[in-house]
């Protein structure tokens, strides 16, 4: 891995693009689209290394955390709910993660946490800015 990326710390949801597409594409249930759109998702990310813990809380009280090490498969969860397995990858200083019908990259761009999911040519854009 080039250089060492430094994503610890709390980010809160800035905005995002074409999310209404996205969901579609990958199929999510209908009282997840509402739930997500413009969800104020407060994304925290503990680094040690190459060992994260990235967890994200929505709005309720409800969360979602997946831990890994870059390099090796470990157990995740999507937005949804789904289980799965992946190896989070590091490729141009971005996180890269391919989830069973997307793939999803988090970069710090300025400051802020930037992730990108791809699906079918659908990409999906969601900013979040840092608040600790």
């Amino acid at each position: 891995p080039k250089g060492t990326m430094a994503f610890a710390g709390k980010y809160e949801f800035e905005g995002d693009e074409n999310y209404d597409a996205f969901v579609q594409k990958i199929g999510l249930p209908s009282d997840k689209v509402e739930m997500g759109r413009n969800c104020k998702i407060v994304t925290e990310v503990v680094q040690n290394g190459n060992d994260f813990t990235w967890t994200q809380h929505f709005p309720g009280g409800r969360s979602t955390t997946n831990s890994f090490s870059v390099g090796t498969e470990a157990d995740m969860e999507t937005f949804g709910g789904k289980k799965f397995k992946a190896t989070v990858k590091i490729e141009d200083g971005k996180l890269v993660a391919d989830f069973p019908n997307y793939r999803h990259t988090a970069e710090i761009c300025g400051g802020k946490l930037v992730e990108i999911s791809t699906c079918s040519g659908v990409v999906y854009k969601r900013t979040s800015k840092k608040i600790a």
